[in-house]
């Protein structure tokens, strides 16, 4: 299947690339007219662009003469000239496409070309890099091509000010991470004012490195949170007390392979001695369930410097893919405050989901995407059925002369590293340059310790000393460096032999006090001097090395997918290079351990080869295959279901964040409040009268929460009397009266304050609404995903389920925003100030002050994200990880299924699976009705102190009544209330 799969993925692939060729020829037939323009020719020739653009001539047209006119500016602002091949890949980003180039080709290059071509029509293009050095560096170095071209280069990164981002994304093309992009489309539609908003359309995005940040990191959404209310740090210390005396195997059982636990008869019986209850599983204890879980999971599947290490009291997470330590991250859903118990460290309150998207959802918000990588083959059909993507590959500038040596396999992990040291040892002898791939800190650091034994200098790239791994890698290819990578630390920069000579002359550039953006003539008169001499510097030693055959990469563990390998061994023999890889392997290897643990079993019990012998065996070849298979199988379906149940609260998140917009940016929705006054009074009338006549109605309840709506001013007696007698009063007749009753009221308010106070009050109390209780849809969503799988069980599909529940939840919150305004709009004590100040539009400006309507600025924002690796990370809003959130993160993947499928067996990820029993009830719990709160001017302070019930409908449009029903059908619980039940 996979092959005529892969056959039907490349038809036409040979007519693209004669396409190509053509569009190549055409550019390179241009080179010698753009010769002949001087620099300020060159730079105007951008305006003669537009001028055309605007006309009508479409960006194809323009293709040829803009990508000659990068091609001249590169050659003489930074001596770089592009490759026809370069070419090529450049006008397969402009059409839409990945290209597939292998490392070494000039990526970075290539996208000047279609980034220039599109910001030619003036909207913004986006050039996403999978870390903040990569855009800050690629912005500095690619931007003056862009400069002497007239265009303006932006740069996005962790840190800066909303005004500085606005200004970085005004410019013509804006470098950033993935992550950064993402939070900024998320921060504007969580902004108070439309002046607050950074971003501008999305165009054109140019995503490099696609296949880390389309595929690897696209398990794990974007998420901005904020501290929840209540704490339960009383419950946490509780059962870490209680499971330090249950016994594995007696009270639980632990599946490694999984990431899961399960209690046993008997360990539920001691719980329940321990809190002196009768049955834990009982409504009322529903919520123990949790910590429990968590509690046995810190203990049983969480190591200590292994998962996570502790510092200056604080539980971090280590990001296993990287080794970094992962600062500001938390695992979700209580287990890093379970970890924090069990090690009596201080216990942070968890937070609360404010806003979320996954990458595919974000970057398929683009009008056209493109991307870059040297891997993207093996993942064509997803790139095609997610993102609609075609994988284009691009023939490399020189021939490829890298040789890769088959696996050498070992029985155990100790003899496969001291051949693994025997290896090095001998290379760096002859003075060939080796870089070694390692799967996690502890191992790259246990291969160092190895390597100073034997005296052998060396580099190390993990969670120590991670911001100097750019400038190390860019070294790694210098005569006889032997540099220790965990995971492909460093990617992005290139490994050249003999040294980076482009690193060298930015560090020497720096060192003469020049910086690209603070004196950038000055800057760019100077590079081509440094430039050369630094290429020059290099080129001896490059000689020597590519002499003793170049870079040997050398993996000492195969990865979960094929592309990881491919991407590790792609570091070597770049621009036709030689260069050599070998990949050692043992028998105990996580990926050999937990996936094909019946073919290890077989092999080891039946050769007898010694153990300083690599294994030679067709079995073992088949055996590796079919684990990376079953990895990267899994992979893609959790990715796969990602998607799916993002697409539910995608649509939802649409139709909230397109109203909030249009509000925030200045539309008169007078006539959307009368219509939310409508659908108020009508759904509380439908909930207290029946078909029947006044006689059978509940008046007194109907006029309680009437009154608890707007001031009513009409009498039971009255509407009586206007009906000829209760029993012939009709419900019509009853929406009729009080709702002009409602509407005289409201006209009284607005004469009270004013017409513009009052449009200015409509604005903000509905802006305030929407946020709180999208917050509140966002958790109860959560907690429906958290339990929703457990419908497998009964027989029903958890996807058709989470959409048919989350559609209800989404249009009882729509009604409850609607009720809600409606109260606060009648009900706030509101004082009107004028600014007297002469402004242009010759009306003074209106402020309105209301007790408990100004929102304070959010403090202590987190920011959930993947990392260029993959793992999931937490940050504050000053960019540093927080180990605590990120654990939390960690833990809610493990628990909704979503981290790696080789994280879930090996347990390094620091996650695991939640309880079915638990999430079941919790979700089922959290959707027990809820009595009507009442006056929401009165009852906020008490809904900010525990969060509101979020009733939801389905997706589709506003908060028009449309086809919700009443509110009122599955209100999900409150989180605060839970916990005090306990």
């Amino acid at each position: 299947m996979a092959s005529v799969l892969e056959k039907i993925l490349r038809m036409g692939e040979g007519r693209t690339l004669r396409k190509l060729e053509s569009i190549a020829k055409q550019v390179g037939r241009l080179e010698d007219a753009f010769k002949e323009y001087s620099d300020d020719e060159l730079r105007d020739i951008t305006a003669s662009f537009r001028e055309r653009h605007e006309a009508g001539e479409s960006l194809d047209a323009l293709l040829p003469e803009a990508f000659g006119a990068v091609r001249e500016a590169a050659g003489r602002v930074l001596g770089l000239r592009h490759y026809d091949v370069q070419l090529m890949g450049g006008a397969a980003l402009h059409l839409g496409n990945i290209a597939e180039m292998k490392t070494g080709e000039g990526k970075t290059l290539v996208a000047t070309l279609p980034a220039y071509l599109n910001a030619i029509a003036g909207k913004g293009v986006h050039v996403v890099t999978v870390n903040d050095f990569l855009a800050s560096y690629q912005s500095d170095l690619m931007g003056r091509v862009f400069r002497a071209l007239g265009m303006t280069t932006g740069c996005i990164v962790s840190g800066q000010s909303p005004a500085e981002r606005r200004e970085q994304y005004a410019a013509d093309v804006t470098y950033g991470t993935n992550n950064e992009f993402g939070f900024d489309y998320l921060r504007d539609n969580m902004a108070w004012r439309a002046e607050d908003m950074v971003q501008r359309e999305h165009f054109f995005a140019i995503v490099d490195e696609v296949d880390s940040i389309l595929i690897d990191e696209a398990r794990t959404p974007l998420i901005i949170s904020g501290p929840a209310q209540g704490d339960a740090n009383r419950w946490y210390s509780e059962f870490a007390s209680i499971v330090r005396k249950l016994k594995e195997g007696r009270d639980y059982e632990v599946d490694e392979k999984k990431r899961t636990i399960g209690v046993l008869e008997p360990g539920i019986d001691r719980v329940e001695d321990a809190l002196g209850i009768d049955n834990l599983y009982e409504s009322a204890n529903t919520p123990l369930i949790s910590f429990l879980n968590n509690a046995i999971k810190a203990k049983a599947l969480f190591k200590r410097d292994k998962e996570y290490v502790v510092q200056n009291g604080e539980v971090n997470i280590v990001d296993e893919h990287t080794g970094r330590i992962l600062k500001g991250r938390r695992y979700n859903e209580g287990l890093h405050q379970a970890i924090e118990a069990k090690e009596g460290v201080q216990i942070k309150a968890e937070n609360q989901t404010m806003a979320t998207v996954t990458l595919q959802n974000y970057f398929l918000m683009y009008d056209k995407l493109a991307g870059m990588t040297g891997t993207a083959e093996t993942e064509a059909a997803e790139f095609m059925s997610t993102y609609k993507l075609g994988v284009v590959p691009i023939r490399t500038n020189r021939p490829m002369q890298r040789k890769d040596n088959p696996d050498l396999v070992y029985k155990n992990e100790k003899v496969k590293f001291d051949q693994v040291v025997e290896d090095i040892v001998e290379r760096h002898e002859t003075g060939q340059p080796v870089l070694v791939g390692t799967t996690s800190v502890e191992k790259s650091e246990y291969l160092s310790k190895l390597l100073a034994k034997r005296g052998i200098k060396h580099e190390v790239l993990n969670a120590k000393n991670h911001a100097r791994e750019a400038a190390i890698v860019a070294q790694a290819g210098r005569k006889g460096a032997v540099t220790v990578a965990t995971n492909m630390a460093g990617r992005g920069t290139d490994i050249m032999l003999g040294g980076n000579a482009e690193f060298l002359a930015v560090a020497e550039m720096t060192a003469l006090g020049l910086d690209p953006q603070e004196n950038a003539d000055e800057y760019d008169e100077k590079w081509l001097e440094v430039f050369s001499a630094m290429k020059e510097q290099v080129k001896g030693e490059a000689d020597a090395v590519a002499e003793a055959g170049g870079l040997y990469v050398l993996g000492t563990e195969r990865h979960e997918s094929r592309r990881i390998d491919n991407q590790l061994r792609g570091r070597s023999g770049r621009q036709g290079d030689p260069g050599e890889s070998r990949f050692y392997l043992s028998m105990t290897d996580d990926l050999m351990r937990l996936f094909n643990t019946g073919a290890t079993r077989a092999i080891m019990a039946g050769d007898g080869t010694p153990d300083d012998l690599a294994l030679e065996s067709r079995i073992v070849s088949r055996a590796i295959r079919s684990a990376q298979s079953q990895v990267e199988s899994r992979n893609a379906e959790i990715r796969k279901n990602v998607l799916k149940y993002d697409n539910v609260l995608n649509e939802q998140r649409t139709a909230i964040y397109s109203d909030r917009r249009r509000i925030l940016e200045g539309d008169d929705i007078a006539d959307k409040v009368q219509n939310f006054l409508t659908d108020a009074i009508d759904d509380i009338i439908q909930e207290h009268t029946g078909d029947g006549t006044g006689d059978d109605w509940e008046f007194e309840a109907l006029w309680t929460d009437l009154k608890q709506l707007y001031p009513v001013g009409i009498t039971e007696e009255e509407l009586f009397e206007e009906a000829g007698g209760r029993s012939k009063l009709t419900r019509k007749l009853l929406e009729e009266e009080v709702l002009s009753d409602a509407r005289h009221a409201y006209e009284r308010r607005e004469a009270s304050i004013g017409t513009e106070a009052t449009r200015e009050l409509e604005r903000r109390v509905v802006l305030s609404v929407i946020d709180r209780k999208w917050r509140d849809h966002l958790y109860e969503m959560d907690n429906l995903k958290d339990g929703i799988g457990l419908r497998a069980m009964a027989q029903r599909d958890p996807l058709v389920e989470y959409t048919r529940e989350g559609f209800a939840m989404f249009q009882q919150m729509l009604g409850s925003i609607r009720e809600e305004s409606v109260g606060f709009l009648y009900n706030l004590e509101v004082t009107v100030k004028k600014d007297e100040t002469p402004s242009a539009s010759e009306t003074p400006d209106v402020q309105i002050v209301a007790k408990g309507l100004d929102e304070k600025a959010q403090t202590a924002l987190s920011y959930s994200a993947a990392t260029d690796q993959g793992e999931v990370e937490v940050r504050n809003e000053r960019g540093q990880l927080n180990q605590r959130a990120t654990a939390e993160a960690k833990r809610r993947e493990r628990d909704l299924g979503t981290s790696s499928a080789l994280d879930q067996a090996r347990g390094e990820a620091g996650e695991e699976q939640a309880s079915p029993v638990a999430s079941t009830q919790q979700a089922t719990r959290s959707r027990q009705p809820a009595s009507r709160s009442g006056n929401p001017a009165k009852r906020q302070a008490a809904e900010q102190a525990s969060p509101s019930d979020g009733d939801s409908p389905a997706a589709g449009s506003s908060f028009g009544k449309g086809a919700t029903s009443k509110p009122g059908g599955q209100p999900a619980g409150n989180r605060a209330q839970r916990r005090r039940k306990k």
